[in-house]
């Protein structure tokens, strides 16, 4: 396969016009703190209390091996962004690697992905809702549509609003988080009791040890954990309206490496130490748990209002992700034509629209089943993003093949290991897929809805094909 050279290293300035039609508006400080807000989600804040209850703490465990695999899946597409920067993202890659079928393919999932991501944040916000009593009397499904009209008013203004807002959701999160570690290791090296609990790794060793419920059971919550950091790869896409993609994102890139290992495994370590894992359950953040447990006033509301923010940011991200995605299989011919519009300032508001209407089916799932929405459309999420990621390691499994014949000259930021860790790691998705399988009921529905989604597929691709040879 001849591919074009990468473009050459010409720094942008703020303001300056991507190729697709973008302002590179999104700086240093905001392209860091994406990366963080991406590692750093709801299925930390709120998904690690049902986690914990299931497998205790070997979800320390767990977060640590689907880290690992999720940063060499980051360097992988950082591999593919140096070579070229684009809000199309993974999505460009796949056309130019793999083909239009590909990018087809990896597109439309993605936006499955971010569509199940969305109903589950906006889940998310509705159950923190009801930490305060004044609201339980409200029904879930009037939060989430409220939410909604947050974060659909907020994608619709400039690239930099987003960044900004995203900049200050990220920082909220991640102090947040620091003030936890800060306050739960004093309190675990001065082994001041809490909650009548003594503090320390005795609290795990009198309580089931490390695999209460077996190592099988651990396994089970690895679709949910590949959710916690189905954010890694929004990275690629704000690289095409980045200022300077090739000097900013492998510093951003490297860093995610040791926040995974501090804030999910650090996190989980403290809390199983801290306090009995079975006094952590679901749909309570464990941290919140904790806050109250210590009996500050005020502080359980405190960091419940950190988990609404970060539920925030990521159904902001989420719609910012949709909206590109969707217009580069637009440009490309692999979706609607209207889906490639821009407005006044630069954003795709065809695509953003689009996934709003499709985060209205989630509100109403609140209305219908507001008790099971959260794990039912978790599965299918996750399904999305294995599929996504699945197709970044292929296009940079295709990259590497084309520097290695001298096709294209190299980037300076090879994924490490590769290609071994390249096929590892589509290894450990494809074990991911079968350990759904097993998840029953939801997880077994997901997968045994995989040939309906690809029925679904294949009749949209001969949509768009008839469409091309009648137009």
């Amino acid at each position: 396969m001849t591919t074009s050279p990468a473009p050459d290293h010409t720094p942008t300035h703020a303001g300056a016009i991507s190729e697709e039609g973008y302002h590179k508006d999104l700086g240093r400080r905001h392209v860091q703190m994406i990366a963080i807000g991406g590692a750093i989600g709801t299925g930390l804040f709120l998904g690690a209390g049902s986690r914990l209850q299931v497998a205790g703490p070997s979800l320390a465990i767990i977060y640590a091996i689907c880290g690992v695999f999720s940063f060499l899946i980051l360097r992988a597409l950082g591999e593919l962004v140096m070579y070229r920067p684009t809000s199309g993202s993974f999505v460009t890659y796949a056309r130019e690697f793999l083909g239009e079928r590909a990018a087809y393919m990896a597109g439309w999932l993605s936006f499955l992905n971010w569509a199940m991501t969305g109903i589950v944040d906006i889940t998310a916000v509705a159950l923190y809702m009801h930490y305060w009593a004044v609201f339980l009397p409200v029904p879930q499904w009037v939060f989430a549509l409220v939410a909604l009209a947050i974060v659909g008013t907020m994608n619709m203004i400039g690239v930099r609003y987003f960044g900004e807002m995203e900049f200050w959701f990220s920082l909220i999160k991640v102090v947040a988080l620091a003030l936890f570690l800060v306050a739960g290791a004093l309190i675990l090296g001065t082994r001041m009791p809490v909650a009548g609990h003594t503090t320390g790794f005795h609290l795990i060793t009198e309580n089931g040890g490390i695999f209460p419920h077996g190592m099988f059971s651990a396994l089970m919550l690895l679709q949910g954990v590949v959710f916690a950091y189905s954010g890694i790869e929004l990275l690629g896409t704000a690289a095409g309206e980045c200022e300077d993609a090739r000097e900013i994102l492998p510093r951003a890139i490297n860093s995610v490496i040791w926040r995974i290992a501090l804030f999910y495994v650090g996190s989980v370590i403290l809390l199983v130490c801290l306090l009995p894992w079975t006094e952590y359950h679901a749909g309570t953040s464990p941290f919140v748990t904790f806050f109250q447990a210590l009996g500050i006033p005020g502080i359980g509301t405190i960091m419940n209002i950190v988990v609404l923010t970060a539920a925030l940011s990521s159904l902001n991200s989420g719609l910012y992700s949709t909206g590109r995605v969707l217009r580069a299989l637009a440009l490309g011919g692999s979706g609607p034509k209207a889906l490639g519009k821009l407005n006044g300032s630069s954003v795709p508001y065809v695509g953003i629209l689009t996934t709003l209407a499709v985060y209205l089916v989630g509100v109403m799932l609140n209305y219908f089943i507001p008790s099971r929405v959260f794990e039912i459309v978790l599965n299918f999420s996750a399904l999305g993003i294995i599929s996504t990621w699945g197709f970044i390691l292929l296009c940079q499994l295709r990259l590497r093949a084309a520097i290695n014949r001298g096709d294209i000259a190299p980037t300076g930021f090879n994924m490490p290991g590769a290609p071994y860790t390249t096929w590892a790691t589509l290894g450990f998705l494809g074990f991911v897929l079968i350990m759904m399988a097993f998840d029953y009921p939801d997880g077994t529905i997901t997968i045994g809805a995989i040939p309906l989604i690809g029925a679904i597929l294949i009749g949209g691709w001969c949509l768009l094909d008839r469409g091309r040879r009648h137009g």
